[in-house]
């Protein structure tokens, strides 16, 4: 099992975020590679895109849906990097 590791970046006067190197390079991100970014509150998911939209996307898509349903409603756990990490890898 792979596991994640947390990366700090910063954004630039224009509104970017880098990406780190080793990032890119496991999810193959290239220049024009598409995402899907959504925002709640403080939290940021960005998410790559293929151009085809498969089943697994759409079903991902609505778990991010119905995290934020169970955010909005108290329906969350505190968890330290590691158990982040875990859960990141299992998801």
């Amino acid at each position: 099992m792979e596991t994640e590791m947390v990366k700090i970046t910063k954004a630039s006067s224009k509104g970017q975020v880098v990406i780190p190197e080793d990032i890119r390079k496991r999810l193959k991100i290239q220049k024009g590679s598409i995402f899907v970014i959504t925002s709640k509150k403080e939290m940021i998911v960005l998410r790559k895109l293929d151009t085809k939209m498969t089943k697994a996307d759409l079903r991902t898509l609505k778990a991010v849906e119905d995290a934020w349903k169970d955010m909005e409603h108290g329906k969350y756990k505190v968890l330290n990097v590691n158990e982040f990490s875990q859960e990141l890898s299992e998801w």
